[in-house]
């Protein structure tokens, strides 16, 4: 599926499965439940910022639905992470695109709330995201992660990527090329 807008169109998120998740595309009904999702404190330490209200992410999750920047040059995915067996939210993957000589990239992000960290789930959720949009051609997937932040870099580095020495506001550029990418 592909967002229609000026210039060339970008891709829709769709529904990822996982052995233990479902990735689900996101709506602005999300909003109710993922205000819990993201209201630990803790989850702010690197990132800054504080816990959204319902409002405040409901606007938040109306512009991110659109699948794309104002001006059409990013193209936007996101999913909302839940249990495979049922049960509420636990975390959120986001991929943002961009058009380069080479291909598409995607700044990939994601989150699991403090209760259900240590258990693999922001692995799996980020690497079922990384294999749909290697099978979408893209050809680069590059996070940022705050230096201290050590379970971000072990999601990273457990999905391929590597840390490089660019920096960008205080967080280092993770990369991995998917041209090359493994079929886990």
């Amino acid at each position: 599926m592909v967002c229609k807008a000026a210039g060339m169109p970008w891709p829709y998120a769709v529904r990822l499965r996982s052995d233990r998740l479902v990735l689900e595309p996101l709506s602005i009904e999300h909003a109710d439940v993922m205000v819990n999702v993201l209201a630990p404190r803790e989850l702010y330490q690197f990132t800054g910022g504080e816990p959204p209200s319902a409002e405040e992410l409901r606007a938040r999750y109306a512009r991110q639905v659109r699948g794309q920047s104002e001006d059409g040059t990013a193209g936007w995915l996101n999913w909302i992470t839940y249990p495979r067996n049922g049960g509420p939210p636990i975390g959120f993957v986001q991929a943002t695109l961009h058009r380069a000589a080479e291909g598409m990239t995607a700044d990939l992000a994601w989150l699991v709330t403090p209760s259900t960290q240590g258990h693999g789930f922001a692995t799996e959720a980020a690497q079922q995201a990384a294999t749909w949009l290697h099978s979408i051609h893209v050809q680069e997937l590059n996070a940022l992660i705050h230096p201290e932040h050590k379970a971000s870099a072990h999601v990273a580095r457990r999905i391929g990527m590597h840390s490089t020495t660019i920096s960008r506001d205080g967080e280092v550029l993770w990369r991995k090329r998917l041209a090359a990418m493994d079929k886990r």
